[in-house]
């Protein structure tokens, strides 16, 4: 008996350590084989897929900015603080005056409880998310004696719902929140909206509202497109979850009619209208745990009826093994993105460098806030780039120029902020939203020694 109970013993120990040794295998970072720079382009590299049981988590810790710190800007410019002491500025709006509006906003009360919703709270909360609840507000800032620097700052509209993208046509200034559209009549000077809010349609924000932002532009004709996040990674919880997400949505704000413009896309964020055309672009979030190495996230342009393959297919056609096949193979209509921004960099705000004046390096393309990864190894984003596109209207062949960037520590392990978003402003520089730092940055030309 004892002979027996010690074999059992021991095949027990043998099973607890092959079931550790399996565990480890199976939970343990993937480190990336290739580069950022060597994942970006009008051709990245499509790495081959590793599939995570658990995916690589490699948050860096959200610190502050020190006094008298900044993030470096590209040769021949020089940042400096706008504006400071925001709660957690996500995303900005020029307006025809030169006032800067900032949508100080957070993830709205999540709604995936249990183990996953707990690790997500925690990853958040490092990263500098999360930390409070979202302030729910649009702050304008005006910077009346043109010293870079914003003397004024009011809480214009308060009392939102995580409010995200902002538009403006004609006297009108439409704001996204993260479940619906509403329209303000807006008045040029005023600090503070006197107006009540209209809405014009419920927008997707059920489930567990994983991707809550709801991006928002006003096309040449008035039309609304707001980008709406899938609801998940790639489906697991069933594709009923994701009506109307996962997609751009084409709203009329005159009668309230609201179709999907363009589908499959994981989570489309920054949206734009090439300068001087109707022409729409987007920045994208890829989805997650094939490894550090995919999938990129991308920019590109949409078309009516654009299907760009999420949950099923990504870059153009590649197949997703995690997802069940759809009833008819829809693989031969999957349309490739334009440009490759890297494996997990996070694209949030995009816009075009019209009427940018940092000079002709930065002409005609696209500036780009990469937020940061937090599940690749090493992490990679952290920054602002500058994508060039040719006389075509296409982003040409050359790789993103670096703008800003240090928002990463030398150690990789910390940040002293994340940016989120970037626009022009009146003067020709570049704002840069520091979610996290609570910062605004503007980025202008280096003055010359006399």
């Amino acid at each position: 008996m004892r002979k027996i109970l010690k074999y059992a013993a021991l095949a027990l120990l043998v099973l607890l350590i092959a079931g550790g040794i399996t565990l480890y295998i199976m939970s343990r970072p993937d480190v990336a084989r290739f580069s950022t720079a060597e994942l970006s382009g009008r051709v990245p590299v499509m790495a081959s897929q590793r599939t995570e049981t658990f995916p690589t988590v490699n948050v860096p810790e959200a610190t502050s900015w020190p006094a008298g710190q900044a993030p470096r800007a590209a040769q021949g410019l020089a940042v400096q603080r706008f504006a400071e002491g925001l709660d957690h500025p996500r995303t900005l709006f020029v307006l025809p005056n030169g006032d800067v509006l900032a949508a100080e906003s957070q993830s709205p009360p999540r709604k995936d409880g249990g183990v996953q919703g707990a690790v997500m709270k925690s990853l958040m909360g490092k990263g500098g998310a999360g930390r409070r609840p979202s302030a729910n507000r649009i702050t304008l800032l005006r910077d009346a004696d043109g010293d870079g620097k914003a003397e004024v700052k009011s809480a214009y509209i308060t009392g939102l719902n995580s409010p995200y993208g902002m538009a403006l046509v004609g006297d009108t200034l439409y704001v996204a929140n993260t479940d619906a559209l509403l329209a303000f009549p807006y008045v040029a000077g005023e600090t503070k909206m006197s107006g009540k809010p209209t809405k014009v349609v419920d927008l997707p924000a059920k489930g567990t509202n994983r991707h809550w932002t709801k991006s928002l532009v006003a096309a040449p004709n008035g039309w609304l497109y707001v980008g709406v996040g899938a609801d998940s990674n790639i489906g697991e919880a069933g594709m009923n979850r994701e009506f109307r997400r996962a997609s751009v949505l084409e709203v009329r704000p005159e009668n309230g009619y609201m179709r999907t413009f363009a589908a499959g896309i994981r989570n489309p964020v920054g949206l734009a209208f090439y300068p001087g055309s109707d022409r729409l672009w987007t920045v994208v979030n890829e989805r997650d745990m094939l490894g550090s190495d995919l999938v990129p996230d991308y920019l590109t342009d949409l078309d009516e009826g654009d299907f760009y393959g999420w949950p099923w297919y990504y870059w153009g056609g590649f197949i997703d093994p995690r997802v069940a096949p759809e009833a008819e193979d829809r693989r031969q209509y999957v349309k490739r993105p334009e440009y490759g921004l890297g494996a997990h960099t996070a694209p949030l705000g995009m816009t075009f460098t019209d009427g940018l004046d940092l000079g002709e390096r930065w002409a005609n393309g696209a500036l780009i806030a990469r937020h940061g990864s937090w599940n690749r190894d090493p992490v990679t984003g952290y920054d602002v780039v500058f994508v060039k596109f040719g006389a075509n209207g296409k982003p040409a062949r050359a790789l993103p120029i670096t703008l800003l960037d240090q928002f990463l520590g030398k150690d990789g392990k910390t940040t002293r902020g994340r940016p989120a978003d970037v626009k022009v402003a009146k003067d020709g520089s570049a704002l840069v939203a520091d979610d996290t730092g609570g910062v605004i940055w503007r980025v202008a030309k280096a003055k010359q020694p006399e």
